[in-house]
């Protein structure tokens, strides 16, 4: 018979159990992309970005052919992340770069966390290939997009099959925080979600205007 304690599941994501890979988000990219409208998957960007920078996530930023083809990444990741190493490629899969494995080890990480540009390509190659050498992976979807929704979600079913675990950039922010008690993080959790956050971020615009309402924290 089970017993209930009050720890987390071992599957849920803390600040330092895992890498995050930001995968191409350029213009180049974006223009392409109709599964997801550009505003939205700049502003899931941006949370994420935030998310990561807020708990001291282990990060790898990375494009492909910037110079010669795909443009800068996006703009709301790099002014994150202004002195971070942006690491660009020739390969399609990022996982068959050799700086990315660098990295990888480097952190010592045994989970990682993708987003990025297409759902397709950039995104099922480091999964699937994460996931053969025995990684644990999460896919943050509405930080991604592709040429079509049927690209999306197909991509999406492939390397949920193959045991890619999937979520969303408010939900990744949320579960690094999980507990309203953590104070240190307390308030930048609540700025970026009412910056990036939709309608739970007016929610708390309109909660914390009106009646000085908080967290329990």
């Amino acid at each position: 018979m089970a017993t209930a304690s009050a720890v987390p599941g071992k599957t849920l994501l803390n600040p330092t159990d895992h890498t995050l890979i930001m995968i191409d988000h350029q213009s180049q990219m974006s223009f392409a992309t109709k599964s997801i409208d550009a505003v939205t998957l700049r502003n899931n960007a941006a949370l994420v970005a935030k998310a990561a920078r807020e708990f001291g996530v282990s990060t790898i930023l990375t494009t492909v052919a910037e110079k010669s083809f795909s443009g800068p990444i996006f703009s709301e990741i790099k002014s994150v992340f202004p002195e971070h190493k942006v690491i660009d490629r020739t390969s399609m899969n990022t996982w068959e770069d050799p700086r990315i494995a660098v990295e990888v080890n480097g952190f010592g990480k045994q989970k990682i966390v993708l987003a990025g540009l297409w759902t397709s390509v950039c995104i099922v190659g480091p999964a699937l290939s994460a996931l053969d050498q025995g990684f644990e992976v999460y896919v943050i979807a509405d930080a991604c997009g592709d040429v079509s929704d049927e690209a999306h979600e197909m991509a999406m079913q492939r390397m949920i099959q193959l045991g890619a675990r999937p979520m969303t950039a408010l939900q990744y922010l949320l579960e690094l925080q999980r507990d309203w008690a953590r104070s240190e993080t307390y308030d930048q959790t609540v700025k970026t979600s009412i910056e990036h956050g939709g309608a739970y971020g007016l929610g708390l615009i309109y909660a914390k205007t009106m009646f000085n309402a908080s967290e329990g924290h």
